[in-house]
Order: structure tokens, then C-alpha cells, then sequence
């Protein structure tokens, strides 16, 4: 049986590991189920999720050139249930961008909202503004307590 990036195929866990659980398919082949597509819940244990011996659907995420077939389970179960789309989608954009992020167009004469590296810098900014300023009154509080002692 040829094999095909975004098959779905049943086969057998054969042996699980730290990182993840291998899976047997058809045509004597097995994959690997990686411990990040076991399912959608965080997974600190693969045990807990499937064991040796047990049937489970899997769909073929790629295949590499050595012939190493990376598999997920849970992408799998989310098209089992009709979604193709990840389970953790990102929240919707507001409609009104804060005042603190937005620019003005000299274009247009309208307030356009920040773009993604815009809004990142904007928050690295303030942190670094904050850590600094931490940093700052720690350094003054250990040198009062340095003086304090000497005398």
C-alpha cells in the first residue's frame, strides 16, 4: 500500500517511548506518533493516552526521504469529528485597536492598527523599560546594604 501525506490509516501502537508512540501500519511500515500529536490536552506521559497493542487512527503528516513517516493521532480524530482546523484557534481580532497601538496614515488621514512585529516590539519595549528599571532599584537597595555593613 502506497502511502500519502494526509491519509488516514488504522494501525497498532508497537512500542511507545518518551517522546512519543510508534505505530504499525499496513504493509509492515510504522510511523512515529510524536508526544505533541498524541492528543489536544497537554501530554506529560504517553502511557497515559495509549498503550501496546491498542488499535488507533492515525494520519500521515509527512514522509521523509530516509522513510520516516511522522504520524498524529489527534489530527486524526479532529477530521473523524469534521474539523480540519487546529482545536487552539487564536481568539478573533477586536474590532477596535487600543489607542496606545495605533498609527496614523499620513495617506489616508485614518488610524491604521499596528502590524504583528509593531505590537511585539511595542510590548518588548515596555518590558525591557520595566526590567530595567527593576534592575535599577535592586542595584541601589544591595549597594545601601553593602554601605551599611562596612560601617
Amino acid at each position: 500500500m502506497e502511502l500519502a501525506v494526509g491519509q488516514v490509516l488504522e494501525g497498532t501502537v508497537t512500542g511507545i517511548t518518551k517522546f512519543g508512540a510508534f505505530v504499525g501500519l499496513e504493509g509492515g511500515k510504522s510511523g512515529l506518533v510524536h508526544i505533541s500529536e498524541v492528543a489536544n490536552a497537554f501530554v506529560n506521559d504517553v502511557h497515559d493516552h495509549v498503550e501496546i497493542g491498542q488499535k488507533v487512527k492515525v494520519k500521515v503528516l509527512s514522509i521523509g526521504e530516509a522513510g520516516k513517516i511522522n504520524l498524529s493521532i489527534k489530527r486524526a480524530q479532529e477530521e473523524a469529528r469534521g474539523n480540519s482546523a487546529p482545536a487552539y484557534r487564536r481568539p478573533a481580532q477586536p474590532s477596535q485597536t487600543p489607542a496606545h497601538h495605533q498609527t496614523y496614515s499620513a495617506v489616508q488621514g485614518q488610524v491604521a492598527p499596528p502590524t504583528g512585529n509593531q505590537d511585539f516590539e511595542d510590548r518588548l519595549k515596555r518590558f525591557m523599560q520595566e526590567s530595567d528599571s527593576r534592575i535599577a532599584d535592586n542595584r541601589m537597595y544591595s549597594e545601601r546594604r553593602q554601605r551599611s555593613r562596612r560601617r
